[in-house]
């Protein structure tokens, strides 16, 4: 019984260490989320401030300003 105990911990202790040794990322990692962010804010970005975009966006800005309770 005591065995079978032991063996288990040995199991759920390499199983710890296992997950501590992956839970990190690496730099190149990093600077591959860094780059698609700024990728998607550049993208974000330009379709904001595109024609279309911005004057639906300042309509509806005007609306709920007019808005009356």
């Amino acid at each position: 019984m005591v065995q079978m105990v032991r063996a288990r911990l040995r199991v759920l202790v390499r199983g710890m260490r296992a997950a501590r040794r992956d839970a990190g990322m690496v730099t190149s990692e990093y600077a591959t989320g860094i780059v698609a962010a700024v990728a998607f804010a550049v993208v974000l970005y330009k379709v904001v401030t595109s024609g279309a975009v911005s004057s639906e966006l300042q309509s509806i800005v005007k609306e709920a300003l007019n808005a009356r309770m």
